[in-house]
């Protein structure tokens, strides 16, 4: 972000009189420990309640080659129009599944969250020259990226806009040809996550600053030379038209503006997208990140860059705005934090460097790694907790028959374990907003709306419900309806009369 000389990191590397050092050095041992806490951090998240649908869209691609461009999974959306904005995550996804069941697809979590948190640490040490400090840096992209940690297409999005900002950094310090990076990243972006967009945003961001020359305090923008704007410039140009390779056009360039623009009731109803709030940790951690960079720019009389700034007030509202965008500011705030900090930080030192105690740490995150790594048991423990397992193979056993309406938060599953009974709503909340099941829905779940009113429209035979649910109360007390299957979580009600 700032254009500053950046220390060169392959220096610290080839210094190393043999290999051995070099693969048993501090920065790589600091490596191992951030892969191991991401490690620890994702075996108990396998079971995520969108994973189900995002898992079914990629087998439907994986066996059919075609892209679906209208809702196939619910029979209440009647075929409405559908973005499939993050189609190539999902054959990624499903591509796991096909080669290692529950296994595979918990390789497929680890492997990525792994990227996420040690490209956040490549980023910052890059950028900063210190290792030690980047290895804070990578512990801030750690700690908010646990808001998006899941099998979910979300998480390839933010690593790779972790590499955009590593190209940018390149292109604005070293050669101007690393901008010629984003194109193709930009190309697989757009089919992978809407985060495509705040990519965007950056891009115009370093653009803008580079056309700028002034010092206002600590506050500083830099000029760039003709030659590496237009470069940047062109880069942005391709960058733009590498989002036309998508298989619906517009509809899915504009898809972030929509969801932010458009989907009131996903926004305001939906709890990942719900406001950071000061008592969850990563909120308080936001305001202290800001308030510390900020408190020593003053102290330290240390330079901030205008690109950096912009990005930091830019990233903090939206994170601020919705809990998912925390691992955002997070990516942002990272590398400013690593460079302020390593001017207080001893920097690395080839010369007083331990391999051995090194190699020691280094297998021991390894062991960690492989032996807390998830069984096949293990794995389907935690999706028995966390969706409605032994209710599917109740309503399967049953042969229970006619229209089915389920729980909001088993929609996914229900896709997934049920194919044979189209849902009634999920996980992909666009498309049922986009419809008006959503409104319906909701006042329906909550309790604003006559229960049997949404039923008849729909002609709903039995429904699947969450035990706990206001909803669930009622129904024991409609007398159309009989409790037929309950367990701890999960309950079914059928129809029990015509």
């Amino acid at each position: 972000m700032i254009s500053l000389p950046a220390a060169d990191v392959s220096r610290d590397l080839t210094a190393h009189p043999n290999v051995l050092r070099r693969i048993f050095s501090f920065p790589l041992m600091l490596v191992s420990l951030l892969a191991m806490l991401a490690a620890l951090t994702v075996r108990w998240r396998f079971d995520d309640l969108d994973m189900w649908w995002q898992l079914k869209t990629g087998e439907v691609i994986w066996t059919t080659h075609s892209i679906p461009t209208t809702d196939i999974f619910s029979y209440t959306t009647n075929h409405h129009a559908w973005v499939p904005h993050e189609w190539l995550a999902q054959v990624l996804i499903y591509g796991a599944y096909r080669w290692g069941a529950y296994s595979g697809l918990m390789l497929w979590f680890l492997f990525f969250a792994v990227a996420l948190i040690v490209a956040g640490y490549v980023l910052c040490w890059v950028y900063s020259g210190n290792p030690k400090a980047a290895f804070l840096g990578g512990l801030i992209v750690w700690l908010f990226s646990t808001t998006v940690l899941a099998i979910r297409p979300q998480l390839i999005g933010y690593l790779l806009l972790t590499v955009e900002l590593l190209l940018l950094h390149l292109g604005s310090t070293r050669s101007a040809k690393w901008f010629f990076g984003l194109p193709p990243l930009f190309a697989v972006w757009v089919n992978c996550h809407g985060s495509f967009l705040f990519g965007l945003l950056t891009v115009g961001v370093f653009l803008l600053c580079s056309s700028f020359e002034f010092r206002m305090g600590s506050l500083v923008c830099v000029r760039w030379d003709m030659a590496r704007r237009r470069m940047l410039m062109l880069a942005l140009l391709l960058s733009t038209a590498a989002l036309f390779l998508n298989p619906v056009g517009l509809r899915q360039i504009f898809y972030p503006l929509n969801t932010v623009l458009q989907q009131h009731i996903v926004v305001s109803q939906i709890e990942e997208w719900q406001p950071l709030g000061i008592s969850d940790p990563r909120g308080f951690a936001l305001l202290a990140i800001v308030g510390g960079i900020f408190l020593f720019v003053i102290v330290r009389r240390a330079e901030l860059s205008l690109t950096e700034l912009l990005l930091l007030v830019v990233s903090a509202v939206f994170a601020l705005s919705h809990q998912r965008m925390a691992v955002v500011f997070g990516v942002v705030a990272a590398p400013v934090a690593s460079r302020l900090f390593s001017s207080v930080w001893d920097n690395y030192d080839v010369k007083r460097d331990l391999p051995v105690a090194n190699a020691g740490l280094m297998v021991l995150a390894v062991l960690i790694v492989v032996f807390t790594f998830p069984s096949g048991r293990n794995l389907a423990e935690q999706v028995e907790r966390g969706s409605p397992v032994k209710a599917v193979q109740f309503i399967k056993n049953a042969r229970l028959s006619g229209p089915m309406l389920n729980a909001f938060d088993y929609g996914g599953y229900v896709i997934w374990a049920l194919p044979e009974h189209p849902n009634f709503v999920d996980g992909r909340a666009d498309v049922f907003e986009w419809s008006g099941v959503l409104e319906e829905f909701s006042r329906w779940a909550t309790l604003q709306s006559d229960p049997n009113a949404l039923l008849s429209k729909y002609g709903v035979n039995f429904c699947l419900l969450e035990r706990r649910s206001a909803i669930a109360h009622v129904f024991s007390l409609m007398r159309d309806w009989k409790l037929v299957y309950s367990d701890d979580d999960s309950v079914v009600f059928v129809r029990s009369t015509p």
